[in-house]
Protein backbone atom coordinates (compact mmCIF):
# COMPACT_ATOMS: atom_id res chain seq x y z
CA UNK A 1 0.00 0.00 0.00
CA UNK A 2 1.44 3.68 -0.86
CA UNK A 3 1.81 6.16 1.38
CA UNK A 4 -0.37 9.00 1.62
CA UNK A 5 1.65 12.22 0.59
CA UNK A 6 2.39 14.30 3.00
CA UNK A 7 0.13 17.44 3.66
CA UNK A 8 1.52 19.18 6.72
CA UNK A 9 4.48 19.38 8.20
CA UNK A 10 5.35 20.09 11.46
CA UNK A 11 7.16 20.15 14.84
CA UNK A 12 6.89 19.37 18.12
CA UNK A 13 9.04 21.03 21.36
CA UNK A 14 9.35 20.99 25.13
CA UNK A 15 10.64 24.58 25.47
CA UNK A 16 13.75 23.77 27.64
CA UNK A 17 14.86 26.35 29.64
CA UNK A 18 17.56 27.16 32.74
CA UNK A 19 15.86 27.65 36.08
CA UNK A 20 18.13 30.49 36.36
CA UNK A 21 17.60 32.29 33.60
CA UNK A 22 13.99 31.09 32.07
CA UNK A 23 13.72 34.11 29.61
CA UNK A 24 16.72 33.10 27.75
CA UNK A 25 14.61 29.36 26.99
CA UNK A 26 11.55 31.14 26.25
CA UNK A 27 12.92 33.81 23.63
CA UNK A 28 14.70 30.88 21.78
CA UNK A 29 11.20 28.84 21.94
CA UNK A 30 9.42 31.54 19.73
CA UNK A 31 12.61 32.26 17.94
CA UNK A 32 12.39 28.81 17.05
CA UNK A 33 9.12 28.93 16.04
CA UNK A 34 9.69 31.82 13.58
CA UNK A 35 12.12 29.99 11.87
CA UNK A 36 9.62 26.90 11.35
CA UNK A 37 7.90 29.70 9.80
CA UNK A 38 10.49 30.77 7.61
CA UNK A 39 11.50 27.28 6.47
CA UNK A 40 7.97 26.70 5.73
CA UNK A 41 6.60 24.33 8.35
CA UNK A 42 3.00 24.20 8.46
CA UNK A 43 2.90 23.62 12.58
CA UNK A 44 4.51 24.26 15.08
CA UNK A 45 3.79 22.37 18.67
CA UNK A 46 4.38 23.16 22.28
CA UNK A 47 4.44 20.39 25.04
CA UNK A 48 2.72 21.07 28.22
CA UNK A 49 4.94 20.84 31.81
CA UNK A 50 3.95 21.55 35.00
CA UNK A 51 6.60 21.66 38.15
CA UNK A 52 9.61 21.56 35.24
CA UNK A 53 12.13 23.27 33.17
CA UNK A 54 9.41 23.08 30.04
CA UNK A 55 6.91 25.26 28.84
CA UNK A 56 4.26 25.58 31.64
CA UNK A 57 1.74 27.91 29.76
CA UNK A 58 1.70 27.32 26.42
CA UNK A 59 -1.03 29.48 25.84
CA UNK A 60 1.00 32.47 26.86
CA UNK A 61 3.85 31.27 25.27
CA UNK A 62 1.69 31.10 21.90
CA UNK A 63 0.31 34.27 22.10
CA UNK A 64 3.38 35.87 21.75
CA UNK A 65 4.59 33.35 18.87
CA UNK A 66 0.99 34.64 17.23
CA UNK A 67 2.66 38.00 17.24
CA UNK A 68 5.65 37.39 16.08
CA UNK A 69 4.02 35.05 12.53
CA UNK A 70 1.67 35.65 10.04
CA UNK A 71 0.50 31.67 8.95
CA UNK A 72 2.11 28.90 10.58
CA UNK A 73 -0.51 26.84 12.58
CA UNK A 74 -0.04 26.63 16.19
CA UNK A 75 -0.89 24.03 18.89
CA UNK A 76 -0.03 22.40 21.73
CA UNK A 77 0.34 18.29 21.83
CA UNK A 78 -0.66 18.13 24.69
CA UNK A 79 -2.69 19.93 27.41
CA UNK A 80 -3.14 17.80 30.50
CA UNK A 81 -6.91 18.54 31.42
CA UNK A 82 -6.70 17.50 34.89
CA UNK A 83 -4.62 20.76 35.36
CA UNK A 84 -7.27 22.92 33.90
CA UNK A 85 -11.03 24.22 34.82
CA UNK A 86 -12.37 24.03 31.32
CA UNK A 87 -14.15 26.97 31.16
CA UNK A 88 -11.41 29.22 32.24
CA UNK A 89 -9.34 27.09 29.39
CA UNK A 90 -11.80 28.16 27.04
CA UNK A 91 -11.67 31.69 27.64
CA UNK A 92 -7.77 31.11 26.92
CA UNK A 93 -8.17 29.09 23.78
CA UNK A 94 -10.84 31.22 22.18
CA UNK A 95 -9.07 34.85 23.22
CA UNK A 96 -5.61 33.20 21.48
CA UNK A 97 -7.59 31.82 18.53
CA UNK A 98 -8.81 35.41 18.10
CA UNK A 99 -5.40 36.61 18.30
CA UNK A 100 -3.62 34.40 15.96
CA UNK A 101 -6.48 34.68 13.13
CA UNK A 102 -7.49 31.42 13.46
CA UNK A 103 -4.76 29.31 13.37
CA UNK A 104 -4.84 27.61 16.95
CA UNK A 105 -4.61 23.76 17.14
CA UNK A 106 -5.39 22.64 21.34
CA UNK A 107 -4.03 19.16 21.84
CA UNK A 108 -5.59 18.06 25.29
CA UNK A 109 -5.66 14.76 27.36
CA UNK A 110 -7.61 13.83 30.71
CA UNK A 111 -6.72 11.13 33.47
CA UNK A 112 -4.74 12.42 36.94
CA UNK A 113 -2.48 15.02 37.16
CA UNK A 114 0.89 13.29 36.75
CA UNK A 115 2.66 13.00 40.05
CA UNK A 116 -1.29 13.28 41.70
CA UNK A 117 -0.05 12.02 45.16
CA UNK A 118 2.62 15.43 45.03
CA UNK A 119 0.51 17.57 43.64
CA UNK A 120 -2.90 17.08 44.53
CA UNK A 121 -3.04 18.92 47.97
CA UNK A 122 -1.66 22.27 46.05
CA UNK A 123 -3.69 21.89 42.81
CA UNK A 124 -7.04 21.07 44.19
CA UNK A 125 -6.66 21.57 48.20
CA UNK A 126 -10.81 21.59 48.89
CA UNK A 127 -11.85 19.39 45.89
CA UNK A 128 -9.09 16.90 45.34
CA UNK A 129 -11.73 13.56 46.20
CA UNK A 130 -14.22 15.17 43.92
CA UNK A 131 -12.56 16.27 40.89
CA UNK A 132 -13.16 14.15 37.56
CA UNK A 133 -10.65 13.61 35.54
CA UNK A 134 -12.62 11.24 33.05
CA UNK A 135 -13.45 12.07 29.43
CA UNK A 136 -16.39 14.29 31.36
CA UNK A 137 -13.57 17.12 31.49
CA UNK A 138 -12.98 17.01 27.99
CA UNK A 139 -16.65 17.00 27.01
CA UNK A 140 -17.59 20.17 29.03
CA UNK A 141 -14.51 22.04 27.34
CA UNK A 142 -15.73 20.80 23.83
CA UNK A 143 -19.11 22.44 24.69
CA UNK A 144 -17.67 25.44 25.94
CA UNK A 145 -14.97 26.24 22.72
CA UNK A 146 -17.94 25.34 20.72
CA UNK A 147 -20.15 28.27 22.09
CA UNK A 148 -22.92 25.65 23.58
CA UNK A 149 -25.13 27.62 26.40
CA UNK A 150 -22.95 27.96 29.74
CA UNK A 151 -25.46 29.66 32.10
CA UNK A 152 -29.50 30.37 32.07
CA UNK A 153 -28.85 34.15 31.90
CA UNK A 154 -28.14 36.37 29.03
CA UNK A 155 -28.86 40.26 29.43
CA UNK A 156 -27.94 43.84 31.02
CA UNK A 157 -27.58 44.03 34.88
CA UNK A 158 -26.91 47.55 35.43
CA UNK A 159 -24.95 48.84 32.69
CA UNK A 160 -23.10 45.91 31.83
CA UNK A 161 -23.72 43.13 29.31
CA UNK A 162 -23.59 38.96 29.88
CA UNK A 163 -23.49 36.38 27.76
CA UNK A 164 -24.84 32.88 27.68
CA UNK A 165 -21.69 31.39 25.94
CA UNK A 166 -17.92 31.59 26.60
CA UNK A 167 -16.39 35.03 24.76
CA UNK A 168 -14.79 35.78 22.61
CA UNK A 169 -16.37 32.66 20.38
CA UNK A 170 -14.10 31.77 18.04
CA UNK A 171 -16.56 29.98 15.16
CA UNK A 172 -13.36 27.81 13.71
CA UNK A 173 -12.44 26.51 17.15
CA UNK A 174 -13.98 23.65 17.55
CA UNK A 175 -13.33 21.90 14.33
CA UNK A 176 -9.44 22.12 15.50
CA UNK A 177 -9.84 20.58 18.85
CA UNK A 178 -7.12 17.15 19.28
CA UNK A 179 -7.14 14.48 21.35
CA UNK A 180 -3.68 12.64 21.97
CA UNK A 181 -4.78 9.33 22.73
CA UNK A 182 -2.87 6.14 23.52
CA UNK A 183 -5.33 3.56 23.73
CA UNK A 184 -7.89 1.72 21.51
CA UNK A 185 -10.68 3.47 23.64
CA UNK A 186 -9.15 6.79 23.47
CA UNK A 187 -9.14 6.76 19.77
CA UNK A 188 -12.60 5.53 19.49
CA UNK A 189 -14.12 8.28 22.00
CA UNK A 190 -11.97 11.24 19.92
CA UNK A 191 -13.87 9.86 16.86
CA UNK A 192 -17.24 9.43 17.95
CA UNK A 193 -16.76 13.23 19.69
CA UNK A 194 -15.63 14.82 16.15
CA UNK A 195 -12.13 15.65 17.59
CA UNK A 196 -8.64 15.59 15.55
CA UNK A 197 -6.56 12.34 17.09
CA UNK A 198 -2.78 13.06 18.30
CA UNK A 199 -0.78 10.13 17.92
CA UNK A 200 2.93 9.94 19.43
CA UNK A 201 5.76 7.86 20.19
CA UNK A 202 4.08 6.30 22.53
CA UNK A 203 1.16 3.57 22.83
CA UNK A 204 -0.29 1.70 25.26
CA UNK A 205 0.61 -2.22 24.03
CA UNK A 206 -3.16 -3.86 24.71
CA UNK A 207 -3.90 -5.93 21.25
CA UNK A 208 0.11 -6.57 20.37
CA UNK A 209 3.54 -5.93 21.25
CA UNK A 210 4.17 -4.41 17.79
CA UNK A 211 4.01 -0.51 17.76
CA UNK A 212 3.47 0.25 14.61
CA UNK A 213 0.45 -2.34 14.62
CA UNK A 214 -0.88 -0.90 17.51
CA UNK A 215 -1.00 2.90 16.45
CA UNK A 216 -2.47 1.63 13.26
CA UNK A 217 -5.00 -0.13 14.87
CA UNK A 218 -5.80 3.01 16.52
CA UNK A 219 -5.57 5.67 13.53
CA UNK A 220 -8.25 3.21 11.94
CA UNK A 221 -10.38 3.30 14.98
CA UNK A 222 -10.50 6.63 15.52
CA UNK A 223 -11.50 6.72 11.93
CA UNK A 224 -14.20 4.08 11.92
CA UNK A 225 -15.98 6.28 14.93
CA UNK A 226 -15.43 9.63 13.47
CA UNK A 227 -18.28 10.96 11.10
CA UNK A 228 -15.68 11.94 8.52
CA UNK A 229 -14.17 8.06 8.45
CA UNK A 230 -10.92 8.03 6.34
CA UNK A 231 -10.62 11.85 5.94
CA UNK A 232 -10.62 12.84 9.77
CA UNK A 233 -7.51 14.68 10.53
CA UNK A 234 -4.58 12.39 12.64
CA UNK A 235 -1.10 13.33 12.97
CA UNK A 236 1.69 11.04 13.64
CA UNK A 237 4.21 12.48 16.25
CA UNK A 238 7.53 10.36 16.30
CA UNK A 239 11.07 11.33 17.16
CA UNK A 240 12.96 11.41 13.73
CA UNK A 241 16.56 13.60 13.67
CA UNK A 242 17.68 14.47 9.77
CA UNK A 243 22.08 14.60 9.85
CA UNK A 244 22.01 15.65 6.38
CA UNK A 245 23.68 18.79 7.43
CA UNK A 246 24.62 17.87 10.67
CA UNK A 247 29.15 17.81 11.67
CA UNK A 248 29.97 14.45 12.24
CA UNK A 249 30.31 15.52 16.45
CA UNK A 250 26.44 16.29 16.54
CA UNK A 251 25.91 13.23 14.26
CA UNK A 252 27.93 10.90 16.99
CA UNK A 253 25.64 12.84 19.69
CA UNK A 254 22.31 12.06 17.77
CA UNK A 255 22.95 8.44 17.67
CA UNK A 256 24.09 8.17 21.25
CA UNK A 257 20.99 9.76 22.26
CA UNK A 258 18.60 7.32 20.45
CA UNK A 259 20.86 4.41 21.50
CA UNK A 260 20.17 5.60 25.23
CA UNK A 261 16.64 5.24 24.72
CA UNK A 262 16.52 1.95 22.71
CA UNK A 263 16.25 -0.06 25.19
CA UNK A 264 12.39 0.87 25.64
CA UNK A 265 11.49 0.40 22.87
CA UNK A 266 11.88 -3.68 22.69
CA UNK A 267 9.26 -4.57 24.99
CA UNK A 268 5.86 -2.95 26.72
CA UNK A 269 7.19 -1.06 29.97
CA UNK A 270 5.48 -0.96 33.23
CA UNK A 271 2.09 -1.81 34.42
CA UNK A 272 0.34 0.28 31.92
CA UNK A 273 2.43 -1.60 28.98
CA UNK A 274 3.17 1.28 27.32
CA UNK A 275 5.45 1.28 24.33
CA UNK A 276 7.62 3.13 22.80
CA UNK A 277 8.80 4.12 19.35
CA UNK A 278 12.47 3.99 18.53
CA UNK A 279 14.43 7.27 17.26
CA UNK A 280 15.13 7.50 13.87
CA UNK A 281 18.74 9.04 13.29
CA UNK A 282 20.18 9.31 9.67
CA UNK A 283 19.98 10.86 6.25
CA UNK A 284 16.64 12.18 5.23
CA UNK A 285 16.50 9.55 2.11
CA UNK A 286 17.31 6.61 5.30
CA UNK A 287 14.36 8.52 7.67
CA UNK A 288 12.00 8.25 4.70
CA UNK A 289 12.84 4.94 3.44
CA UNK A 290 12.05 3.57 7.20
CA UNK A 291 8.94 5.71 7.22
CA UNK A 292 7.04 4.77 4.29
CA UNK A 293 7.76 1.25 5.55
CA UNK A 294 5.53 1.57 8.42
CA UNK A 295 2.20 0.63 8.24
CA UNK A 296 0.87 3.91 10.41
CA UNK A 297 2.63 6.40 8.63
CA UNK A 298 1.32 4.76 5.46
CA UNK A 299 -2.13 6.13 6.99
CA UNK A 300 -1.41 9.98 7.76
CA UNK A 301 -0.94 12.74 5.87
CA UNK A 302 0.03 14.98 8.99
CA UNK A 303 3.24 15.07 11.04
CA UNK A 304 4.75 16.63 14.04
CA UNK A 305 7.72 15.15 14.58
CA UNK A 306 9.25 15.79 18.25
CA UNK A 307 12.51 17.25 18.81
CA UNK A 308 14.33 16.12 21.32
CA UNK A 309 14.60 17.15 24.90
CA UNK A 310 17.72 17.97 25.99
CA UNK A 311 19.54 19.05 22.32
CA UNK A 312 21.23 22.85 21.89
CA UNK A 313 19.80 25.44 20.06
CA UNK A 314 22.33 25.12 16.93
CA UNK A 315 20.87 21.47 17.03
CA UNK A 316 17.43 22.66 16.51
CA UNK A 317 18.26 24.50 13.62
CA UNK A 318 20.02 22.16 11.72
CA UNK A 319 17.27 19.68 12.63
CA UNK A 320 14.33 21.92 11.64
CA UNK A 321 16.55 22.91 8.71
CA UNK A 322 17.14 19.45 7.23
CA UNK A 323 13.23 18.62 8.03
CA UNK A 324 11.65 21.16 5.99
CA UNK A 325 14.92 21.37 3.16
CA UNK A 326 15.30 17.66 2.91
CA UNK A 327 13.14 14.84 4.51
CA UNK A 328 9.79 16.91 3.61
CA UNK A 329 10.55 16.99 -0.06
CA UNK A 330 11.60 13.17 0.70
CA UNK A 331 7.85 12.51 2.46
CA UNK A 332 6.19 14.30 -0.50
CA UNK A 333 5.61 17.42 1.17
Amino acid sequence: MDSRPLRKLGFLTIGLFDENDPAAGHEATLELIRLGEDLGFDSAWLRHRHLQFGISSPVAVLGAASQRTSHIELGTAVTPLGWENPLRLAEDLATLDVLSGGRINPGISVGPPMRWDDVKDVLYPDTAGAEDFTYRRVERLLSFVRGEQVTDFRGRVGFEDFADRVQPHSPGLGARMWYGGASLRSARWAGEHRMNFLTSSVVRAEESDDFAQIQLSHIRAFRAAHPDGDRARVSQGLVVIPTDSASPEQVNRYREYAATRLPRTTTPQGPARMMFAPDIVGPSAEIAERLHAQAAFREVDEVAFALPFTFRPDDYIQILTDMAQTLGPALGR
